[in-house]
Formats: structure tokens, sequence, C-alpha cells
């Protein structure tokens, strides 16, 4: 288990990156409804899983499993701020 900076900040770039995801699926049932935004989500929960399930089998566990799927999810969010 690592514990440096590279891991806080991607931490952070995950947690800017839900919010984006939330902002989005907002903006998606105000306009779309919400069909297609359940769509959208599971894509997302599906990717997620995808996501654990790997780190699982590649040996991840506990805490550290679900914050890499979760960094893997949505750790783009690095890239949307300055």
């Amino acid at each position: 288990m690592t514990s440096g900076s590279k891991s806080g900040t991607d931490v952070v770039g995950g947690h800017i990156g839900l919010v984006v995801t939330i902002t989005a699926l907002v903006a998606i049932a105000s306009s779309s409804g919400l069909r297609w935004t359940l769509i959208v989500a599971a894509c997302l929960t599906a990717w997620f899983v995808l996501a654990l399930t790997v780190i699982h089998i590649g040996g991840g566990r506990g805490g550290e499993a679900v914050r890499r799927a979760y960094v893997a999810t949505f750790g783009w969010g690095d890239y949307v701020t300055p």
C-alpha cells in the first residue's frame, strides 16, 4: 500500500471528475429525461465495477482497491482543472 503525495492528488482529481460527472448527469436529466440519465449512470457504474474487478483479480484488496477503481473511473478530473 502506497501513501505518497501522488496518491492524494489522484483522489483529488477523482473528486473533481465525480463533481463534473454529477453536473453532467443533472444536465442530461434536465434536457433528455430520466431514461438517458439512468443509461449514462449505469455505464459509469459498470466501468467502476469492471475496474474494481480487474484490480481485485490483480491482487488489490480493501480500501486501496476501491480507491484505485475510483481513480480509474473519475481520475480524469485532473485534466479539467488548470
